[in-house]
């Protein structure tokens, strides 16, 4: 039985977004600022021809298939491919699944009250359940380890692989698929553009604008992103690829109100600090910050508040980008493909650029890495969610490089009953990384 202590690594990641069907194309629009905002013709919910939006352009595999459900096996399948699963090898009983919940078919209501159009669409009992794409994707493939779905809003993506995470770490399973999708839903658009928090332009893609001085919302997106994160042991025995450490991850509820940040910015900021701590990490340790950063009046200051009382005086050298600008906001997908985009930025050491960022706000006043990103190697890199509801959400990556082996191998040969892996299976691996004596 693994240890609570031992390490637990992303194997494999899989995007999809508006600009890119794959993750490396979805990355390489990401750095090089590329835009996949336009705008929408005949989507209900706003006016016709105002409404601005990042969609994915992609065929259903099942016709009347959800889109959000495509999106979701779309993800997932590029993971499980860049993880190398060797099916033959694997327990299928301690493989789990958690993908965050999302808006069932109301087709069905629409159409029998007079909304919509009839048409023939799936069953509506096949896609009503709103963790319908975690239960297809996990029979998919034969996952029979926990199953779990979570919809808390904006936070989803990263609370579904924490919970993956923690059902390793109790031992429930050894290796999880974990992650979010999201497609633009009417009822979505409508509650958002009630609300006036989406943000329109005559320049589509100049429309959202976080932490400028101009800022006036979001713009809603499509796409998901999907990890397959497993045990270090499990990870080193099959020789799969790791391509960073999940340190540490918490979770909070804010409960001030259903749709309004606490501007005194108290919980996000102990959120920041006790997930450092959870991480053994001190503020300068921190080379990369992936923002909520929604591009409203309001989160983008109590945001901004928040890290500058948790980072403290770190804050002058720390990297924050918000890439939302980019990919627009994914709602229920929004951690998920953040936490990808971080997990690659820390790979190629490439911090993104934050968009349309032309009058910073001198209320914000971070290093916001304005409209072009830029070479910064970092070790560590930290993924905030800041969700209607007070659901927040921070993730902590660290670097795994040959130095990370060396500690790791030096743990196991001290204090070896916090690493499940065998001795000699983690003293050969980190052979092939780093010549130690």
């Amino acid at each position: 039985m693994a240890s609570r202590d031992e390490p637990i690594v992303i194997t494999g990641v899989g995007m999809i977004a508006s600009v890119g069907n794959d993750r490396e194309s979805v990355w390489r629009a990401v750095r090089d600022g590329r835009s996949g905002a336009r705008r929408l013709e005949g989507l209900d919910g706003a006016p016709d021809g105002t409404l601005i939006g990042a969609p994915v352009e992609i065929e259903p595999d099942v016709p009347g298939e959800l889109k959000v459900i495509t999106l979701s096996k779309h993800a997932a399948a590029e993971a499980l491919a860049d993880a190398e699963i060797d099916w033959s090898r694997i327990d299928p009983t301690r493989f789990g699944c958690a993908i965050s919940g999302h808006m069932g078919d109301t087709r069905g209501i629409e159409q029998y009250c007079g909304f919509q159009p009839q048409q023939t669409v799936l069953p509506w009992w096949h896609q009503w359940l709103p963790n319908t794409a975690c239960s297809i994707v996990a029979n998919r493939y034969n996952l029979l380890g926990p199953r779990l779905s979570h919809s808390t809003a904006c936070a989803s993506g990263i609370i579904d692989v924490l919970s993956a995470v923690r059902a390793i770490q109790d031992g429930q399973c050894d290796i999880a698929l974990a992650g979010s999708s999201e497609a633009l839903q009417p009822l979505f658009v409508a509650g958002f553009h009630q609300m006036r928090v989406l943000a329109y332009h005559d320049v589509p893609q100049r429309a959202c604008r976080p932490f400028d001085s101009t800022r006036e919302g979001f713009i809603m997106g499509e796409g998901g992103a999907m990890f397959v994160i497993e045990r270090l042991g499990h990870a080193l025995e099959r020789g799969a690829q790791i391509y960073a450490e999940i340190a540490a991850g918490k979770i909070l509820a804010e409960a001030h109100h259903v749709t309004g940040l606490d501007m005194r910015n108290d919980s996000l900021a102990y959120l920041i600090s006790k997930t450092l701590d959870a991480a053994k990490l001190q503020p300068e340790d921190i080379g990369y910050i992936n923002a909520h950063g929604t591009g409203t009046q309001q989160n983008d200051l109590a945001e901004s508040r928040a890290i500058h009382r948790a980072m403290g005086r770190a804050t002058n050298h720390l990297c924050v980008s918000a890439t939302k600008s980019i990919l627009g906001h994914l709602v229920n997908a929004a951690g998920s493909v953040e936490l990808a985009v971080t997990t690659l930025a820390m790979r190629d050491g490439f911090v993104p650029p934050t968009l349309n960022l032309t009058d910073p706000d001198p209320e914000c006043n971070l290093d916001c890495v304005p409209l072009v990103g830029r070479p910064n190697p970092f070790a560590s890199a930290l993924k905030l969610s800041v969700a209607f509801g007070g659901h927040l959400a921070a993730v902590v990556l660290r670097s795994f490089n040959e130095e990370y082996v060396y500690h790791v191998r030096h743990a196991v040969i001290h204090r070896p009953q916090a690493v499940g892996a065998p001795l000699e299976l983690l003293n050969s691996r980190a052979g092939e990384l780093l010549s130690v004596e």
